[in-house]
């Protein structure tokens, strides 16, 4: 046995034995003219795997090409496929689908096998559910299970039931369509599945419950995701995806940091691998600074953005947050525009919608945006869509005078945001909550919900931009206002505030227009509802 036959045996047989490092390293000693059609698909493999994104393509197109010279159109149809799933990961769909047809070309005239079932997956059921065509999606993953299961392969079953079980979450069937997650994952757990398309289950089960904020549950599943890539000697690509997922929780339980560094890391790394989860780390590291109050966050939505993730409605939030009430809603309506009429992809939009709407003192838009959020709640009624939707509907509730209801809504949404740990969720509800309650005159529960709000935006070191005055008041006419409501006759303001009778006259004068009341009782009840009152 001459020595590189002897270094071959020893590649094949670490790829064999999932030690990727040790195999790329003796694939990386021989000449690639010496390396067969195997060989070069294992190369591939194991490079993949070690994040050689460039040498992984090369690699897996020469295998291509090897089969095909050799006669196995069956595998160099899966090598084409592993092309064009790689090359559309990059962003670049042209190459990618290119690389897939060519696969579709290879397997005509060949007997049934497993590529059959993962040219379904490419060409009907993922094309189907970006179409938002969730009936077509259903019938191509039924398609894909009925060949795993005359072939016998386990891992294309768990893809087809994986499909289906996202068709139908999408078409509004979430308790089936996450009984059938959950029973792919069952395969996955067993180790039945090969290494590839356990982590293409375990991404794209933990997207789908980000996408309907099933915050449990996705919780859980990316835990088990992170014990799983623990078990593997290299993982670049997978360990990056599951990065990013942890980043979103981290983002939602308030570990804005965290969320940051982790997306940070990862990136770069992604940008070569998958430009869309690259997109979304940077959306991430947006929302952290954001929420901080840095100003750097407008440079990382760039950054989403040149990577095709829209920025709303962050960026719009950020919009709000300088003041820009029209602008933000504006932008968050064009956004809207675009999501079309797929209520997941609207559903943060709404919830941000309602917020920017009743700054800008539009709740008519306000309204709208609830009643849509509720709809959608009740449609998918997963834990984190039914919080937001609560406190939507509380918070339109409050801004219309309406305390007394809107306090039923916002308690429980405080509770599910506490429930969920959605720690910024929960400060932002119990700070609705205690202006809930001072407008019907409990200032001890006023007091206890804004201190607990409070403690949780010092927890979470969040950026609050000092209270814009509604309506357009200006600081002199808040401070007319609130004493007005503390009962003052006009004597007493000027008195107080060091002005003439004459111009407190004038202050409640244009108070009155811009506040739309007609009388020192309705202005009184305005201040109470809008938080201005005296100081004691």
């Amino acid at each position: 046995m001459n020595e590189t036959t002897d270094i071959l045996g020893r590649g094949r047989q670490a790829h064999g034995a999932q030690d990727w490092t040790t195999a790329a390293a003796h694939f990386d000693a021989v000449a690639v003219e010496r390396l067969s059609a195997d060989d070069l698909a294992a190369y591939a493999d194991a490079v993949w795997w070690l994040g050689r994104a460039d040498d992984a393509l090369r690699l897996e197109a020469a295998a291509c090409e090897a089969f095909v010279a050799g006669s196995r159109p069956a595998e160099a149809a899966w090598a084409a496929m592993r092309v064009g799933i790689f090359r559309l990961g990059r962003g670049d769909e042209p190459q990618g689908m290119g690389w897939i047809s060519r696969a579709g070309r290879l397997l005509k005239g060949v007997p049934e096998c497993r590529a059959h079932a993962f040219l379904l997956q490419l060409t009907a059921l993922e094309p189907s559910l970006q179409a938002g065509r969730p009936g077509e999606a259903v019938d191509a993953a039924r398609r894909i299970q009925d060949v795993g299961r005359r072939l016998g392969q386990p891992d294309v079953v768990a893809m087809g039931l994986n499909g289906e079980g996202r068709a139908l979450i999408r078409s509004g069937q979430v308790v089936d369509g996450l009984r059938l997650l959950d029973e792919a994952m069952v395969t996955v757990l067993d180790g039945r599945i090969a290494p590839f398309a356990a982590g293409s289950l375990y991404c794209h089960t933990i997207a789908s419950c980000h996408e309907i904020a099933d915050i449990d549950r996705m919780s859980r599943w990316v835990d088990l995701t992170e014990r799983w890539l623990a078990t593997l000697p290299a993982a670049v690509l997978f360990g990056g995806l599951c990065a990013v997922h942890r980043a979103q929780l981290d983002l939602i339980r308030g570990a804005w940091r965290e969320a940051e560094q982790k997306a940070l890391q990862v990136a770069a790394a992604l940008d070569v691998n998958r430009i869309d989860y690259a997109a979304e780390a940077w959306y991430v590291v947006a929302e952290a600074r954001r929420l901080r109050g840095e100003p750097t966050a407008a440079d990382a939505y760039d950054e989403a953005r040149a990577r095709g993730r829209d920025p709303q409605p962050g960026r719009a939030l950020l919009q709000l947050r300088t003041g820009d009430a029209e602008g933000a809603a504006a932008s968050v309506r064009a956004a809207a525009a675009a999501a079309g009429a797929d209520p997941l992809r609207r559903a943060q939009l709404c919830a941000a919608a309602v917020e920017i709407a009743i700054a800008a003192g539009r709740l008519g838009d306000a309204a709208a945006g609830a009643a849509e959020l509720e709809a959608t709640a009740s449609r998918y009624t997963t834990s984190g869509l039914v919080a937001m939707a609560a406190t939507a509907r509380g918070a339109v509730l409050l801004a219309e005078g309406r305390a007394g209801e809107a306090l039923r809504a916002l308690r429980d949404g405080s509770r599910r945001w506490h429930e969920l740990g959605a720690v910024y969720d929960a400060a932002g509800t119990c700070a609705l909550l205690a202006k809930a309650y001072r407008a019907l005159g409990d200032e001890v529960s006023a007091a206890a919900e804004a201190t607990h709000a409070e403690a949780l935006y010092e927890q979470l070191g969040a950026h609050r931009p000092a209270p814009r005055p509604p309506a357009g008041l200006s600081r002199r006419e808040c401070e007319v206002l609130a004493l007005v409501a503390d009962g003052r006759s006009n004597r007493q303001i000027g008195e107080t505030l060091f002005i003439s009778d004459r111009t407190v006259a004038r202050h409640l004068t244009n108070i009155f227009h811009k506040i739309d009341v007609t009388s020192r009782t309705q202005a009184a009840r305005y201040a109470v509802d809008h938080g201005l009152t005296v100081t004691r």
